[in-house]
Order: C-alpha cells, then sequence, then structure tokens
C-alpha cells in the first residue's frame, strides 16, 4: 500500500470514528500495521494538515485521535449553529419544528407519538437554534415540559403569528409526515424573510 493512500485511509477511519476517535493501536490493527508505524504517520498528517492550512486538525486525546475544527474557527461555526435555515436542519428536526408550530403547546412524548421515533435530539438542536423553547409544564405525572415556537420562529418565516402558519394535515399518520412536512416548509419558504430583514419586528408568539 503506497504512503499517501495510508495517510487518506486514516483520515477516512477518523472521520467516520467521530468524536470517539481511534487509538494506533485500532488503527494499526486495520491497515495492517505496527503501531509505532500509523504514530508516524499520524505525526505526519498532523504536520501536514497545519502546513497546508486545512480547516480540520487531528488531536489526541486520552490516547486516541480524532479529527475537530480549528478552535480560531469557532465563531463561524456558532454563526452556522444558529442560522434557522432548512438545509442546516434534519429531516427529524423539520418533522419535530412543524408538529411543534401546529400542536402547540406540546410535549417531547406528544411528539415522539406522532412521529413514531424519539425526539430528544431534535428538540435539542430546535433550541439550540432558537426556533422553539420551553413554554410550561404540563399538568401530567412528572409535570413533562410544554415547547412551542419562538419570535424568530415567526420571524425567520415572514409570519405575523401563528394565525398565518399554512392549512396543513393533522400530523397524524407517520407514514405521511415526512411528504407533509416538505409540503410545509416549501409554503412556508414563499413567504420567508432573511434574518436581516426580521430584525427589528415587534410581533410575539
Amino acid at each position: 500500500m503506497k504512503y499517501r493512500q495510508m495517510k487518506s485511509i486514516i483520515e477516512g477511519l477518523l472521520f467516520a470514528a467521530g468524536d470517539e476517535g481511534l487509538d494506533a493501536k485500532q488503527i494499526a490493527d486495520i491497515l495492517e500495521l505496527q503501531p509505532h508505524s500509523v504514530t508516524g504517520l499520524l505525526k505526519e498528517m498532523t504536520e501536514d494538515f497545519r502546513r497546508e492550512e486545512r480547516g480540520i486538525q487531528i488531536v489526541e486525546i486520552a490516547g486516541a485521535f480524532q479529527l475537530t475544527t480549528l478552535p480560531a474557527h469557532a465563531p463561524y461555526f456558532e454563526k452556522l449553529a444558529q442560522s434557522p435555515t432548512r438545509s442546516s436542519l434534519s429531516q427529524a428536526a423539520l418533522e419535530t419544528l412543524a408538529i411543534v408550530a401546529y400542536k402547540q403547546p406540546i410535549t417531547r412524548i406528544d411528539i415522539e407519538q406522532i412521529r413514531g421515533v424519539k425526539a430528544d435530539r431534535a428538540l435539542q438542536t430546535l433550541v439550540a437554534k432558537n426556533l422553539i423553547l420551553e413554554v410550561g409544564r404540563a399538568e401530567a405525572i412528572g409535570r413533562p415540559i410544554l415547547y412551542g415556537t419562538t419570535k424568530p420562529f415567526l420571524d425567520y418565516f415572514g409570519l405575523a403569528g401563528l394565525h398565518e402558519l399554512p392549512e396543513a394535515a393533522l400530523f397524524q399518520n407517520p407514514d405521511d409526515l415526512e411528504e407533509e412536512t416538505r409540503m410545509l416548509f416549501e409554503k412556508l419558504e414563499g413567504h420567508q424573510l432573511t434574518i436581516d430583514d426580521a430584525e427589528g419586528t415587534d410581533e410575539s408568539v
């Protein structure tokens, strides 16, 4: 196997491993190399990335090697995380957002009953992007959190209030949810504002 090819494979392995990373022995076993050879390759790759001013770097944390972004680029990632564009949201997040918009206030359990799958991660994403927020607690066992949409949600889609949401199905059939969500956001994006255009509006949820 060529030297350059081994580096390429290692980069792909680290990408696939994600936050868990891989130690030198794991990589060595996959490539059928000695761990010290892999350690040398990783050191060279670290220097390669730095010299080429790549947007990623290799770091070693608790003996495992990971691909991470550069700390200096953090402000740009924060902007990305805060941008509530449709393209930055997964299908799960879009479906969850649609359900919250039409069924609010609604609990996580009720959302999961409609979707038929867990909604924890989707809710976390939407809260982080300030598209939904906690609006209270349900009068039920455990007092589960109730979720509703935010003012930035209305601003982003150019809505004066929830009464301007397009007519939509009641999101009762999980088999139809993906298509219903797609049609809903196509309607919403027909009169969507940019974030800059939305600044200064005073309507509340």
